[in-house]
């Protein structure tokens, strides 16, 4: 399977389905992983710092949580079949996870959220089990102590996934610190993931998100945290990918000069 380079970053062509479908098959082989779901906020910070971009690189699977990298590769000509973000996968691997008896573990959010997030997933998934959850305080990972506490508590669950909703690139770079001690285990960097599935943050009705348009509901939702990122960082650069993109597309399908 080839990548789709998209906004600097490499991109996995898969659909939500079968993003499952490949997490699965490699439980089941023993394997683990590391999911992450670039958006354009991720992609803006990549291409201004070459070590996220190697972060992502490095991951197992990179998917698009974002309508924009879906539109730039389609008018770059190797289109990504979908939007995919960690929002949607907190539900439908749970719900693959509850059905084959495989444990779950969540890390991330205010106190509180973890375990709203925990009782949410297991009554839409009867049979769930989930290991453990944890809310570490900020800043938490330059601290040896607390990092060797996390770290134990995930090694005595031993969880098939984890859930880690800490925001890139802090729950990526705290994933591939975690991962040696748990080889088998998928990591999935899912960012507001928990938050949504605790129902403490509201998401954007899904014809938003389909429309490219879920920034335009979380901006309503919080303007004093949001403003800046997404007005003055993330929209610039959306226009500036889509722009190239189709400047791309106008020049490679000119017709041969005669």
């Amino acid at each position: 399977m080839d990548r789709v380079p998209v906004a600097g970053v490499l991109l996995d062509p898969l659909t939500e389905a079968r993003v499952v479908a490949h997490i699965l098959a490699a439980l089941e082989r023993g394997e683990g992983g590391h999911l992450v779901t670039p958006n354009v906020d991720i992609c803006r910070a990549a291409a201004r710092d070459p070590s996220l971009r190697e972060l992502i690189d490095a991951a197992e699977l990179a998917v698009a949580d974002g309508m924009p990298l879906v539109w730039a590769s389609r008018l770059l000509g190797r289109p990504l079949p979908e939007r995919v973000t960690g929002a949607d996968l907190i539900w439908s691997l749970t719900g693959a996870a509850a059905a084959r008896g495989l444990p779950v573990y969540l890390i991330g959010g205010p106190p509180g959220v973890a375990e709203a997030a925990r009782d949410a997933l297991c009554g839409r998934h009867p049979g769930l089990v989930v290991a453990g959850v944890h809310a570490p305080p900020y800043g938490f990972e330059t601290s040896p102590a607390a990092l060797a506490e996390m770290r134990g508590r995930l090694v005595a669950a031993r969880p098939s996934l984890v859930f880690v909703g800490l925001g890139f690139p802090r729950q990526d770079r705290l994933i591939t610190r975690l991962r040696p001690d748990l080889p088998g285990t998928w990591f999935v960097g899912c960012g507001a993931a928990i938050a949504f599935a605790a129902g403490s943050v509201r998401r954007a009705p899904g014809w938003m998100g389909d429309h490219g348009l879920e920034w335009l509901f979380r901006l309503i939702s919080e303007p004093h945290r949001l403003a800046r990122r997404y007005l003055v960082d993330d929209l610039p650069f959306a226009l500036r990918l889509l722009t190239r993109a189709l400047l791309h597309r106008a020049l490679t399908a000119r017709p041969p000069d005669r």
